[in-house]
């Protein structure tokens, strides 16, 4: 391999670990802004979504671009074609963080519920997800990404949960549904980036292990060594 070559495989893998950097940090700006109602921050959210979505189209460029230039290895072609997929998913998370910021502005129209529904473990169970798939994609590790392929479920069941007791607030009051309807809104975003989240995972074990585990049950004992 040249070093021409290895630069821009370098230059590809901190790209998307950047880009999904920036896609957490969105996450968490996004729910202080909606947690402490705070307008200004949630409009420099929304705002800043315009980053991710060009560091995207950027990054698809240049994976296309070694696509077309050079002769990779299995192992190296894996990467960067899962780089194209990647940035799908890493783009919808920042989508869905200016999403959550969106309904914080709408929300701080309006008093907080009495019964006030703390999203915060949802948020906090997404991010932590995130970041251990981002760390497993760094570190090539396929056996953390399974953890985060597995650990998905329990924000599935807590989502189910908060959205359960968001909806009990307008049975017991219908004039609560205007702040309960963008409530569950955020419930769903949040579950869907533990989604993409999932996503990523499945990305890397594929990266690491040329295992295809999307629709599978997962091993946790079971991670092979990366193969040419």
């Amino acid at each position: 391999m040249t070093k021409e070559f290895e630069h821009e495989l370098r230059t590809l893998r901190e790209r998307l670990a950047t880009m999904g950097e920036r896609a957490a940090r969105q996450i968490t700006l996004a729910m202080t802004a909606l947690e402490e109602r705070d307008d200004e921050l949630a409009r420099k959210v929304i705002e800043s979504d315009a980053v991710i979505d060009r560091e995207e189209n950027e990054i698809d460029e240049l994976a296309l671009r070694i696509l077309g230039t050079r002769q990779p290895a299995p192992h190296e072609l894996r990467f960067i074609t899962m780089s194209l997929k990647f940035v799908i998913d890493v783009e919808r998370i920042g989508d869905l963080a200016a999403g959550i910021a969106k309904r914080a502005l709408e929300l701080n129209r309006f008093p907080p519920l009495d019964n006030r529904i703390d999203l915060a473990q949802l948020a906090s169970l997404a991010q932590r997800n995130l970041n251990a798939a981002l760390d497993s994609f760094v570190k090539r590790d396929a056996a953390r990404a399974k953890a985060v392929i597995a650990a998905d479920l329990e924000i599935d069941k807590l989502n189910a949960s908060l959205f359960g007791r968001l909806i009990a607030n307008v049975a017991a009051d219908p004039a609560t549904v205007t702040r309960v309807l963008p409530l569950t809104s955020v419930c769903r975003y949040l579950e869907r980036i533990g989604d993409h989240v999932k996503n990523l995972a499945e990305q890397v074990v594929y990266m690491v292990e040329a295992t295809d585990v999307k629709h599978r049950p997962i091993n946790l004992t079971d991670s092979r060594e990366d193969r040419s």
